[in-house]
Protein backbone atom coordinates (compact mmCIF):
# COMPACT_ATOMS: atom_id res chain seq x y z
CA UNK A 1 0.00 0.00 0.00
CA UNK A 2 1.38 3.27 -0.66
CA UNK A 3 1.97 5.39 2.31
CA UNK A 4 0.70 9.37 1.74
CA UNK A 5 1.85 11.68 3.20
CA UNK A 6 -1.66 13.85 3.28
CA UNK A 7 -3.62 10.29 4.40
CA UNK A 8 -5.80 11.50 1.34
CA UNK A 9 -7.77 9.12 -1.05
CA UNK A 10 -7.42 9.02 -4.59
CA UNK A 11 -6.95 12.79 -6.56
CA UNK A 12 -8.74 11.57 -9.28
CA UNK A 13 -11.96 10.25 -6.93
CA UNK A 14 -11.97 13.67 -4.88
CA UNK A 15 -11.72 15.74 -8.68
CA UNK A 16 -14.51 13.43 -9.48
CA UNK A 17 -16.76 13.97 -6.41
CA UNK A 18 -16.00 17.84 -6.52
CA UNK A 19 -17.44 17.91 -10.30
CA UNK A 20 -20.87 15.66 -9.50
CA UNK A 21 -21.27 17.98 -5.90
CA UNK A 22 -21.44 20.89 -8.20
CA UNK A 23 -23.41 19.57 -11.14
CA UNK A 24 -25.54 17.66 -9.12
CA UNK A 25 -25.57 15.23 -11.91
CA UNK A 26 -23.42 12.46 -12.82
CA UNK A 27 -23.87 13.10 -16.44
CA UNK A 28 -23.09 16.48 -16.30
CA UNK A 29 -19.99 15.84 -14.33
CA UNK A 30 -19.16 13.40 -17.01
CA UNK A 31 -19.31 15.93 -19.69
CA UNK A 32 -17.42 18.02 -18.21
CA UNK A 33 -14.23 15.94 -17.25
CA UNK A 34 -14.48 14.11 -20.40
CA UNK A 35 -15.06 10.64 -19.45
CA UNK A 36 -18.54 8.14 -19.34
CA UNK A 37 -21.10 8.81 -16.43
CA UNK A 38 -20.15 4.91 -15.40
CA UNK A 39 -16.26 6.23 -14.79
CA UNK A 40 -17.65 9.27 -12.94
CA UNK A 41 -20.74 6.53 -10.52
CA UNK A 42 -17.08 4.25 -10.47
CA UNK A 43 -14.90 6.75 -8.78
CA UNK A 44 -17.68 8.36 -6.38
CA UNK A 45 -18.17 5.12 -5.12
CA UNK A 46 -14.38 4.25 -4.74
CA UNK A 47 -14.56 7.38 -2.30
CA UNK A 48 -17.35 6.45 -0.61
CA UNK A 49 -16.09 3.01 0.12
CA UNK A 50 -12.60 4.56 0.87
CA UNK A 51 -14.21 7.16 3.76
CA UNK A 52 -17.23 4.28 5.11
CA UNK A 53 -19.91 7.25 4.68
CA UNK A 54 -22.27 7.64 1.78
CA UNK A 55 -21.46 10.91 0.12
CA UNK A 56 -24.56 11.37 -2.42
CA UNK A 57 -27.98 10.25 -3.25
CA UNK A 58 -28.56 9.45 -6.39
CA UNK A 59 -32.41 10.45 -7.42
CA UNK A 60 -34.53 10.20 -11.07
CA UNK A 61 -33.13 13.93 -12.26
CA UNK A 62 -30.05 14.11 -10.69
CA UNK A 63 -27.91 13.46 -7.05
CA UNK A 64 -28.04 15.23 -3.83
CA UNK A 65 -25.53 15.12 -0.76
CA UNK A 66 -25.80 13.92 2.44
CA UNK A 67 -24.75 16.05 5.15
CA UNK A 68 -20.68 13.98 4.96
CA UNK A 69 -20.85 14.72 1.07
CA UNK A 70 -21.62 18.58 1.52
CA UNK A 71 -19.03 19.04 4.39
CA UNK A 72 -16.57 17.07 1.94
CA UNK A 73 -17.74 19.41 -0.83
CA UNK A 74 -17.20 22.71 0.78
CA UNK A 75 -13.79 21.72 1.85
CA UNK A 76 -13.12 20.78 -1.51
CA UNK A 77 -14.63 23.69 -3.33
CA UNK A 78 -12.31 26.20 -1.33
CA UNK A 79 -9.36 23.61 -1.94
CA UNK A 80 -9.56 23.60 -5.69
CA UNK A 81 -10.13 27.48 -5.91
CA UNK A 82 -6.93 28.12 -3.92
CA UNK A 83 -4.46 25.93 -5.76
CA UNK A 84 -6.48 26.85 -8.93
CA UNK A 85 -5.20 30.97 -8.07
CA UNK A 86 -2.05 30.15 -6.79
CA UNK A 87 -0.91 28.32 -10.43
CA UNK A 88 -2.32 30.96 -12.23
CA UNK A 89 -0.29 33.41 -10.45
CA UNK A 90 2.62 31.20 -10.70
CA UNK A 91 2.01 31.24 -14.73
CA UNK A 92 1.44 34.85 -14.80
CA UNK A 93 4.30 35.49 -12.83
CA UNK A 94 7.03 37.95 -15.03
CA UNK A 95 3.91 38.74 -16.67
CA UNK A 96 1.57 42.10 -16.78
CA UNK A 97 -0.92 41.93 -13.91
CA UNK A 98 -4.38 40.78 -15.06
CA UNK A 99 -7.85 40.69 -13.84
CA UNK A 100 -10.54 38.82 -15.57
CA UNK A 101 -13.79 39.14 -15.60
CA UNK A 102 -17.91 37.28 -16.23
CA UNK A 103 -20.33 39.14 -17.69
CA UNK A 104 -23.72 38.33 -20.20
CA UNK A 105 -23.10 39.49 -23.16
CA UNK A 106 -25.43 42.43 -23.32
CA UNK A 107 -23.90 43.45 -19.77
CA UNK A 108 -20.18 43.48 -21.79
CA UNK A 109 -21.01 44.88 -24.50
CA UNK A 110 -23.60 47.96 -23.43
CA UNK A 111 -22.47 48.40 -20.58
CA UNK A 112 -18.86 47.39 -19.63
CA UNK A 113 -16.84 48.07 -22.89
CA UNK A 114 -18.10 51.71 -23.55
CA UNK A 115 -16.71 52.42 -20.73
CA UNK A 116 -13.26 50.52 -20.57
CA UNK A 117 -11.23 53.07 -22.18
CA UNK A 118 -11.04 55.12 -19.16
CA UNK A 119 -10.14 51.98 -17.01
CA UNK A 120 -7.19 51.01 -19.49
CA UNK A 121 -6.17 54.60 -19.74
CA UNK A 122 -5.87 55.12 -16.11
CA UNK A 123 -4.21 51.38 -15.60
CA UNK A 124 -2.17 50.55 -18.65
CA UNK A 125 0.05 47.66 -16.54
CA UNK A 126 -3.64 45.50 -15.51
CA UNK A 127 -4.73 42.82 -18.58
CA UNK A 128 -8.93 43.02 -17.84
CA UNK A 129 -9.84 39.40 -19.61
CA UNK A 130 -13.22 38.88 -20.90
CA UNK A 131 -15.68 35.99 -20.46
CA UNK A 132 -19.15 36.14 -21.59
CA UNK A 133 -21.84 33.74 -20.21
CA UNK A 134 -25.68 33.86 -20.69
CA UNK A 135 -26.08 30.89 -17.80
CA UNK A 136 -26.59 32.76 -14.49
CA UNK A 137 -25.52 29.79 -12.57
CA UNK A 138 -22.00 30.05 -14.54
CA UNK A 139 -20.52 30.98 -11.61
CA UNK A 140 -18.27 28.84 -9.46
CA UNK A 141 -15.53 29.08 -11.95
CA UNK A 142 -11.59 29.68 -9.95
CA UNK A 143 -10.57 31.27 -13.75
CA UNK A 144 -12.72 33.87 -12.76
CA UNK A 145 -11.63 37.15 -10.44
CA UNK A 146 -15.13 39.26 -10.75
CA UNK A 147 -18.76 38.82 -12.04
CA UNK A 148 -21.33 41.43 -13.31
CA UNK A 149 -24.08 40.27 -12.45
CA UNK A 150 -28.12 41.19 -12.35
CA UNK A 151 -30.14 40.06 -9.33
CA UNK A 152 -31.28 40.86 -5.85
CA UNK A 153 -27.68 40.75 -4.56
CA UNK A 154 -27.29 37.18 -2.76
CA UNK A 155 -25.53 34.67 -4.25
CA UNK A 156 -24.57 31.78 -2.38
CA UNK A 157 -20.76 31.57 -2.12
CA UNK A 158 -20.03 35.02 -3.07
CA UNK A 159 -19.86 38.69 -1.66
CA UNK A 160 -21.63 41.16 -3.61
CA UNK A 161 -21.50 45.32 -3.88
CA UNK A 162 -24.21 47.33 -6.14
CA UNK A 163 -23.02 49.23 -8.78
CA UNK A 164 -26.48 50.95 -9.43
CA UNK A 165 -30.07 50.86 -9.58
CA UNK A 166 -32.07 50.65 -12.90
CA UNK A 167 -34.96 52.23 -14.36
CA UNK A 168 -36.59 50.52 -16.93
CA UNK A 169 -38.55 52.33 -19.92
CA UNK A 170 -39.95 51.34 -23.47
CA UNK A 171 -37.83 52.20 -26.35
CA UNK A 172 -38.01 52.40 -30.24
CA UNK A 173 -35.54 53.97 -33.01
CA UNK A 174 -37.07 57.55 -34.38
CA UNK A 175 -37.72 55.55 -38.00
CA UNK A 176 -40.10 53.01 -36.61
CA UNK A 177 -41.90 55.78 -34.29
CA UNK A 178 -42.03 58.25 -37.37
CA UNK A 179 -44.06 55.71 -38.43
CA UNK A 180 -46.13 54.15 -35.90
CA UNK A 181 -46.30 57.26 -33.80
CA UNK A 182 -47.06 55.93 -29.78
CA UNK A 183 -48.39 58.76 -27.58
CA UNK A 184 -50.01 57.13 -24.42
CA UNK A 185 -49.44 53.75 -22.94
CA UNK A 186 -52.70 51.93 -24.50
CA UNK A 187 -51.37 52.41 -27.63
CA UNK A 188 -47.80 50.70 -26.77
CA UNK A 189 -49.60 47.81 -25.70
CA UNK A 190 -50.68 47.51 -29.27
CA UNK A 191 -47.51 48.28 -30.67
CA UNK A 192 -45.20 45.51 -31.67
CA UNK A 193 -42.97 44.77 -28.71
CA UNK A 194 -39.56 42.98 -29.06
CA UNK A 195 -39.05 40.47 -25.72
CA UNK A 196 -36.00 38.55 -24.36
CA UNK A 197 -37.49 35.31 -23.02
CA UNK A 198 -35.18 32.25 -21.94
CA UNK A 199 -35.03 29.18 -18.57
CA UNK A 200 -32.06 32.12 -17.33
CA UNK A 201 -34.26 35.32 -17.85
CA UNK A 202 -35.08 37.05 -14.92
CA UNK A 203 -34.95 40.54 -15.70
CA UNK A 204 -38.25 42.83 -16.43
CA UNK A 205 -40.88 41.85 -19.04
CA UNK A 206 -42.98 43.65 -20.90
CA UNK A 207 -46.73 41.83 -18.67
CA UNK A 208 -44.67 43.10 -15.77
CA UNK A 209 -44.03 47.10 -16.93
CA UNK A 210 -46.83 47.50 -18.60
CA UNK A 211 -48.93 45.96 -15.21
CA UNK A 212 -46.31 48.00 -13.04
CA UNK A 213 -47.46 51.43 -14.91
CA UNK A 214 -51.27 50.49 -14.82
CA UNK A 215 -51.98 49.95 -17.91
CA UNK A 216 -54.55 47.28 -18.94
CA UNK A 217 -54.11 44.74 -22.11
CA UNK A 218 -55.24 41.06 -23.09
CA UNK A 219 -52.94 40.30 -25.51
CA UNK A 220 -49.32 42.03 -26.67
CA UNK A 221 -47.94 41.55 -30.16
CA UNK A 222 -45.06 40.50 -29.25
CA UNK A 223 -41.59 39.34 -30.96
CA UNK A 224 -39.17 37.13 -28.85
CA UNK A 225 -35.89 36.90 -28.88
CA UNK A 226 -33.45 34.79 -26.42
CA UNK A 227 -30.46 37.69 -26.51
CA UNK A 228 -31.06 40.97 -25.24
CA UNK A 229 -28.31 42.47 -27.84
CA UNK A 230 -30.62 41.09 -30.67
CA UNK A 231 -33.83 42.65 -29.51
CA UNK A 232 -31.70 45.99 -29.14
CA UNK A 233 -30.27 45.58 -32.60
CA UNK A 234 -33.80 44.90 -34.02
CA UNK A 235 -35.21 48.00 -32.17
CA UNK A 236 -32.44 50.11 -33.64
CA UNK A 237 -33.13 48.73 -37.13
CA UNK A 238 -36.85 49.83 -36.51
CA UNK A 239 -38.71 46.33 -36.25
CA UNK A 240 -40.48 47.34 -32.43
CA UNK A 241 -40.29 48.31 -28.99
CA UNK A 242 -37.43 47.04 -26.84
CA UNK A 243 -37.59 47.75 -22.66
CA UNK A 244 -34.46 49.57 -22.04
CA UNK A 245 -32.75 49.42 -19.07
CA UNK A 246 -30.68 52.75 -18.31
CA UNK A 247 -27.51 51.70 -17.79
CA UNK A 248 -27.75 50.15 -21.09
CA UNK A 249 -29.70 52.21 -23.20
CA UNK A 250 -28.26 55.83 -22.63
CA UNK A 251 -25.48 55.58 -24.74
CA UNK A 252 -27.85 54.71 -27.88
CA UNK A 253 -30.70 57.19 -26.88
CA UNK A 254 -27.34 59.71 -26.67
CA UNK A 255 -26.46 59.25 -30.11
CA UNK A 256 -29.80 59.23 -31.21
CA UNK A 257 -30.32 55.39 -32.54
CA UNK A 258 -33.35 54.55 -30.21
CA UNK A 259 -35.85 57.19 -28.35
CA UNK A 260 -37.77 56.95 -25.54
CA UNK A 261 -41.36 56.20 -26.63
CA UNK A 262 -43.54 57.45 -23.15
CA UNK A 263 -42.63 58.83 -20.13
CA UNK A 264 -43.60 55.49 -18.31
CA UNK A 265 -40.13 54.29 -16.31
CA UNK A 266 -40.16 51.56 -13.91
CA UNK A 267 -37.70 51.20 -10.86
CA UNK A 268 -36.45 48.03 -11.29
CA UNK A 269 -36.37 45.79 -8.03
CA UNK A 270 -33.11 44.16 -9.04
CA UNK A 271 -29.82 46.09 -9.92
CA UNK A 272 -26.20 45.21 -11.43
CA UNK A 273 -23.65 43.63 -9.10
CA UNK A 274 -19.97 42.78 -8.91
CA UNK A 275 -19.28 39.87 -7.12
CA UNK A 276 -16.32 37.43 -6.33
CA UNK A 277 -16.00 34.24 -4.50
CA UNK A 278 -15.73 34.67 -0.86
CA UNK A 279 -13.51 31.67 -0.47
CA UNK A 280 -10.60 33.67 -1.78
CA UNK A 281 -9.47 37.21 -1.34
CA UNK A 282 -8.83 39.30 -4.60
CA UNK A 283 -5.37 39.99 -5.95
CA UNK A 284 -4.95 44.08 -5.27
CA UNK A 285 -5.18 44.19 -9.52
CA UNK A 286 -9.09 42.77 -8.82
CA UNK A 287 -9.58 45.20 -5.81
CA UNK A 288 -8.59 48.00 -7.93
CA UNK A 289 -10.78 46.94 -11.21
CA UNK A 290 -13.78 46.34 -8.88
CA UNK A 291 -13.52 49.88 -6.82
CA UNK A 292 -13.35 51.35 -10.71
CA UNK A 293 -16.30 48.82 -11.75
CA UNK A 294 -18.45 50.80 -8.38
CA UNK A 295 -17.25 54.46 -9.28
CA UNK A 296 -18.78 53.94 -12.25
CA UNK A 297 -22.10 53.15 -11.30
CA UNK A 298 -21.54 56.04 -9.17
CA UNK A 299 -20.70 58.58 -12.18
CA UNK A 300 -24.03 56.83 -13.46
Amino acid sequence: MVNRHYSLPSLNALATFEAVARRLNLTRAAEELNVTPGAVSRQVRQLETGLGRPLIRRLHNGVSLTTEGEAVANTLHEAFERISATLQQVRASGERAHVSILSTMATMQLWLMPRLGAFWAAHQDIVVEHVISERRHDTARPDIDLRLRYGDGTWPGEQAMKIQDEQVLAVASPAFLDGHPVDTLAELAEAPLLSVEGADWIWMTWARFLQETGTSFRRLNVRRFNSYVIALQAARDGQGVALGWTSLVRPLMASGELRQVTAAEVADPLAIYVTWSDRRPLSPEAVIFRDWLLSQGALS
